[in-house]
């Protein structure tokens, strides 16, 4: 049995099915109405699902008895956990061995569900993923295995997100070949505790108020892992004000970090965040609590994805 829900567990559903492996069905979230027109779209595994003709679950909630009765009547062995919800104990205790998850950090670090996010976020060298077996408190399992990957000093969380993607298929097909491999031994799988770190980073869920870029609190290295962290989804945003006018909700997708000792142009740094343009070369330099960024690509509402300079010559 699979359970998961957006693009980052096709990757890995695919790589089961056409491995040949035995996936008697799909738990996946329910249909919702999406875009201008409110149509009801599908997740990404159950299209994916649907296009292999697997059977696809979408239980409002995990607790609903059908939803139970229906998953026991598939008498899965295993289940594998993707991107999907917190599963109570009647669902991830059903099968005879077990519920292991696919988590993209390395854990402990970043229990929650945005690890991707926060890793870039805070400027981590690397990160990685790790499968591990579900208990009460989420994301605390004893470990099964674990990889790990350089995140290069700017690249996005977007680039990150598709390599772990990538590596993690990897991951699960090892993880279910050691499980059926100790099965058939008829020992107990070899797992880890999870280690005790003091310093733990969780990684909440991420909200719109949550991507406002607060230069005059950030650094401008603090800032640009802000905006990689967050590029392209769900974006860093901000309010910018140009020769008086003003642009609301701008997303920011990419910056450039300059030293603490910068000079914007000849304009002394402000407490707060000032914008400044320097003529005919296309740069919005806004200052920060120290140093300044650049930014380079943005997007005003209503206005495609662009980059600086062509932002500028779109206005007065």
């Amino acid at each position: 049995m699979y359970l998961g829900t957006p693009e980052f567990a096709v990757a890995s559903l695919q790589a089961l099915v056409e491995g040949g492996y035995n996936v008697v069905a799909v738990v996946t979230m329910p249909d919702k109405p999406a875009g201008r027109g409110h149509q009801m779209q599908f997740s990404d595994v159950k299209k994916y699902a649907l296009s292999v003709g697997l059977p696809v679950l979408q239980p409002e909630k995990l607790k609903d008895e059908a939803f139970i009765e229906a998953l026991r009547s598939y008498h899965a062995d295993l289940q594998i956990v993707v991107a999907f919800r917190m599963l109570p104990e009647v669902v991830w205790a059903m099968p005879r061995l077990g519920t292991f998850n696919l988590h993209a950090s390395l854990l402990p670090q970043y229990r929650g569900a945005a690890p991707i996010n926060w890793a870039v976020m805070n400027g981590d060298q690397e990160t990685g993923a790790t499968t591990f077996l579900l208990k009460h408190e989420i994301d605390t399992g004893n470990m099964i295995l674990q990889e790990r990957i350089p995140i290069g000093p700017d690249e996005n969380v977007g680039s990150v997100h598709d390599r772990l993607m990538a590596m993690g298929t990897g991951l699960v097909t090892r993880t279910v070949d050691l499980i059926i491999d100790c099965e058939n031994k008829g020992i107990a799988v070899p797992t880890t505790p999870q280690p005790e770190i003091a310093n733990l980073r969780p990684a909440p869920k991420i909200f719109k108020e949550d991507c406002e870029i607060r230069y005059d609190e950030k650094t401008a290295e603090e800032v640009h892992n802000f905006v990689r962290g967050l590029s392209p989804y769900p974006a860093a945003w901000c309010n910018l004000e140009i020769n008086g006018q003003k642009f609301e909700n701008v997303k920011v997708y990419e910056v450039e970090a300059y030293p603490q000792q910068c000079s914007t142009d000849g304009h002394r740094q402000s407490d707060r965040a000032e914008l400044f343009t320097r003529e005919g070369k296309g740069d919005i330099i806004v200052p920060c609590k120290e140093g300044a960024v650049r930014i380079l690509e943005l997007q005003v509402p209503g206005k495609k994805r662009m980059d600086a300079r062509s932002f500028l010559n779109g206005i007065h």
